[in-house]
């Protein structure tokens, strides 16, 4: 150590590339005494080479650290924000809001949701009450899919048919002769749609012709007429034998007047008549005798009043009074059993039980889903049915729904994006306290592809409220002003909007049209107005 002295060391020039060094320069002024400060100095290095490996993590931090401290002081000298830039700069000058003519069709529209299915499904459900023993299945049980039609056969119950008739009143009681009610009025309006006279449907009442025409009905579908009530065939019998037991007392108590005589024969009218004249011829010779015998004339006079009396009391010992009374009595008997055997006949007329009959509306209906089986017992519903035409339904907010009416032509997409129309045909307030209206549409005709694509889906419907007849020009509700005379403007640029006020701009006289809830239809009246002008909406 001897050898090594230490001075202050110097600054040392630094040419381009040499590293800057700082605070002390070991100097050797005895080369003999560099190899022990060589392991000095790597004594010192390992030493720290050892401080850093110990305390590592330490130093990674402080390294990161000073480096996030060297950032933020960059960032915070040349980054500046938003704010910052926009107070060091002066606005720019405002322009005009301009929005393009458009040139095309104009409609205003009801949107809705609307489900494609077949409209009104109802649930069948037979009265099995009047079936007589267990209600099974025995036949006619239909396909899914198929049609229930006027007159068909919608299920057979214990070998009897259930008859699918149209109306909307379901059957509720076996229709006799002699029932009244408005199930009546509506079988008989049935069987005038058939072809069947069943009497005026006018009249409520079940009659004779009605009953006529069930056994016209069944024979039409290929069944046997329902049983009549008990006793009525042989109470029909015994009525008509009473019938035929009266015409027979009639005809022997007629024969029996006809063969009794009455009154005098035409030979004793004839001698009473001789008696009479040859009296006379006495008395008158009598009288014209000269002289006269009193005597005589007065015998001769008696003989002619007891002829002429005779002659009038002649034949009235005998009479018909009682054969007479016979023919009455048979007649008022056969009268009786008359109306017996019709009261026999009409309790006897075929009937219309409740079980046998199916009334359903809008004929023909689709067959949706079918739960009876043959052979099996008829519970609760038989099959859902319904309108055999697919429907579309949807709801709208009741401000919407009173724009539409019947007859609204509407627009859908198909499956494959192709629009497809269709017909509203009801409108009406929601059922309870629902705020929302129901709307009915029919689409127009469909293939059964298409039917079986669209059948359960949702789909989107726009129904127009209001369109134009052909390509119109359009702007935004916000171009129209109002000029001084109340006429309606709008302000057409002519030049670069972003001037701004410096813009050239000119005042275009329009009449509006239809308004939709984007644009309304505008026709230039004073001056100029093309599709893509630029109308002013704003400044």
């Amino acid at each position: 150590m001897a050898g090594l002295r230490r001075r202050r060391a110097r600054p040392v020039e630094q040419g381009e590339g040499t590293p800057p060094t700082e605070g002390l320069d070991l100097i050797l002024d005895d080369p003999e005494d560099a190899p022990e400060e060589r392991r000095r100095r790597g004594s010192f290095l390992a030493g720290g080479a050892a401080v850093y490996r110990q305390n590592r993590t330490l130093w990674i931090v402080a390294a990161v650290a000073l480096l996030g401290l060297v950032a933020g002081l960059l960032l915070g000298r040349f980054v500046v924000s938003p704010a910052d830039a926009a107070a060091g700069t002066e606005p720019p000058t405002p322009g005009l809001v301009t929005v393009p003519v458009e040139f095309g069709p104009l409609s205003n529209d009801v949107t809705i949701r609307g489900e494609v299915a077949y409209a009104d499904p109802v649930e069948v459900r037979i009265d099995t009450s009047t079936v007589p023993g267990v209600a099974v299945v025995t036949g006619q049980v239909p396909e899914e899919g198929s049609e229930l039609g006027e007159a068909s056969i919608a299920l057979e119950i214990a070998g009897r048919p259930v008859i699918v008739l149209p109306g909307e009143l379901p059957a509720y009681r076996t229709l006799r002769l002699g029932v009244e009610g408005p199930d009546v009025v509506q079988f008989k309006t049935a069987m005038r749609a058939l072809g069947l006279d069943a009497g005026d449907p006018a009249d409520a009442v079940f009659g004779v012709e009605a009953a006529v025409a069930v056994e016209a009905l069944y024979g039409r579908v290929g069944y046997a007429t329902p049983d009549s009530e008990e006793g009525s065939e042989e109470s029909l019998r015994a009525a008509q034998e009473f019938v035929r037991s009266a015409e027979q007392g009639l005809l022997t108590a007629q024969n029996d007047l006809a063969t009794t005589p009455v009154g005098a024969t035409p030979v004793e009218i004839r001698q009473a008549d001789n008696a009479i004249a040859s009296a006379s011829r006495e008395f008158e010779a009598a009288r014209s005798a000269d002289p006269q015998d009193p005597v005589q004339l007065g015998n001769l006079l008696d003989t002619l009043e007891l002829a002429q009396l005779q002659r009038q009391e002649l034949g009235a010992d005998r009479t018909d009074a009682t054969e007479r009374a016979a023919v009455d009595a048979a007649l008022v008997q056969l009268t009786q059993a008359q109306e017996e055997l019709a009261r026999a006949e009409e309790a006897a007329l075929p009937s219309l039980p409740a079980g046998e009959v199916l009334f359903l509306a809008d004929l023909p209906r689709r067959v949706d889903a079918v739960t009876a089986e043959r052979g099996s017992i008829l519970e609760g519903a038989a099959m859902t049915v319904s309108g055999a035409t697919l429907g579309l339904s949807g709801s709208a907010a009741e401000a919407d729904a009173r724009l539409l009416e019947a007859e609204d032509r509407a627009t859908f997409e198909l499956p494959d994006g192709a629009p497809h129309e269709a017909t509203v045909l009801a409108v009406g307030p929601g059922e309870g306290d629902t705020s929302r209206w129901t709307i009915e549409l029919e689409p127009d005709p469909l293939t059964p592809e298409q039917i079986q694509e669209l059948q359960g889906s949702n789909v989107r419907v726009s129904i127009a409220v209001g369109a134009t007849d052909g390509d119109v020009l359009s702007v935004p509700f916000a171009a129209l002003t109002a000029g001084p005379g109340g006429e309606t403007r709008v302000e057409v640029s002519e030049g670069d909007p972003r001037e701004g006020e410096r813009a050239a701009t000119r005042l275009v006289v329009v009449r509006s049209g239809l308004a939709t809830s984007g644009a309304v239809e505008v026709t230039p009246l004073e001056g100029e107005l093309s599709e893509g002008d630029l109308v002013v909406v704003g400044r």
